[in-house]
């Protein structure tokens, strides 16, 4: 089993955590449509969410209960006009100013839990990746919606 003490430690974190990538997130050129698109403290709650409830995430939910949120994350952030690429980004920055805090505060760099740490690491890195995909998903279920639903546009030959 991971090592629950790191998992417990970056939820105690959460509010830490969510403050810094929200920075990240507002100084990164890679963001800027999606911090106009986004209310803050939806993006912010989003984002605490995440680090609050990493131990659910990686030890009780499913993946079609991953794919279930983030599906429809993809969704909502497709019809708030946000880029697909900086929603990507968005991700990565999360799986990554995580990776920062824990290596910052020393916290992967004890021999004795090294096997924990890896599989925690392993879960983490499969949970984002999965989340993902499944925005992806969402964001090309909403496009085809949209398409779908977009009146036809009279050709040159059709007048």
């Amino acid at each position: 089993m991971f090592s629950i003490r790191l998992v417990k430690l970056i939820e105690a974190h959460a509010d830490k955590l969510a403050q810094g990538l929200m920075h990240s997130l507002q100084t990164s050129p890679r963001s800027s449509e999606l911090l106009r698109k986004v209310p803050a403290e939806e993006l912010k709650s989003r984002v605490h969410e995440i680090y609050r409830n990493l131990g659910d995430w990686l030890l009780t939910k499913t993946e079609s209960e991953i794919e279930e949120r983030y599906t429809g994350l993809g969704m909502r952030r497709a019809r708030q006009g946000v880029p697909f690429c900086e929603f990507i980004w968005a991700i990565t920055l999360t799986k990554e100013y995580l990776w920062e805090h824990l290596q910052s505060e020393g916290l992967l760099e004890e021999p004795v839990e090294l096997l924990g740490e890896l599989e925690l690491l392993r879960n983490l890195e499969r949970f984002f990746d999965r989340a993902t995909y499944f925005a992806a998903v969402g964001y090309e279920s909403a496009a085809r919606h949209e398409a779908a639903h977009r009146p036809a546009v009279p050709t040159a030959a059709g007048r």
